[in-house]
């Protein structure tokens, strides 16, 4: 299997036929391997269209649903960007070719382990995978010119609203466990304006306890 002609297709098929249109998202998802974020096992599946499983019963992210996010928060590649729920580490690292810097956090242990060993593989060193209870944010790095989600809450955690610079953008999916609407939200001083995406079903946000 020649995973470069299949991370192609991935971007001409599923992407762009599909109506992604940024061509630094495109480029980005054509130039970041996927096979290097899944478990072994599932390396002959890297780009399929779908989202695969991680441990913990977490999950790589569809493709699309990345590049649709991503697509969102309509970056130019000067910003500082927050990143909920890493997971694998494969958002944080088309988001590396983005944005000048990414903070991404990560509950658990062992994603973060993971996620940070394959960003070393590939030399990214704009990333910093954070360990952390993503409800809370990430302080130290605010404010954000982008925040993307890549796990479901209910409503939106407040701190998130908090630690968006004004005029930013923050991406989420929105709702229960079995669907949720994916939403962009820009800051506008005290008030938030919405649009949705599309809906979807990502994986609930993790909490710490």
């Amino acid at each position: 299997m020649d995973l470069g002609k299949e991370r192609a297709s991935m971007v001409e098929h599923q992407l762009r036929r599909r109506g992604i249109a940024d061509s630094r998202v495109l480029t980005a998802m054509g130039e970041v391997p996927r096979e290097a974020f899944v478990p072994e096992e599932q390396k002959r599946n890297a780009y399929v269209d779908g989202a695969l499983p991680l441990s913990h019963g977490q999950t790589i992210s569809q493709p699309l649903m990345v590049a649709m996010s991503l697509e969102a928060l309509r970056l130019i590649g000067d910003e500082t960007v927050l990143e909920i729920g890493a997971g694998s580490g494969y958002q944080a690292a088309v988001l590396s070719k983005l944005a000048k810097k990414v903070y991404a956090i990560e509950i658990i242990p062992d994603l973060v382990r993971n996620a940070r060993l394959a960003l070393d593989s590939l030399s990214i060193d704009n990333v910093e995978i954070i360990c952390a209870d993503g409800r809370k944010g990430w302080p130290d790095g605010a404010p954000y010119d982008g925040i993307v989600v890549a796990a479901a809450a209910e409503e939106v955690p407040p701190a998130l609203i908090e630690q968006l610079k004004d005029g930013g953008r923050l991406v989420i999916p929105v709702g229960g466990k079995w669907g949720q609407s994916l939403q962009t939200l820009q800051k506008r001083g005290d008030k938030l304006e919405s649009e949705e995406l599309c809906r979807c079903v990502f994986v609930p946000l993790v909490y710490g306890s």
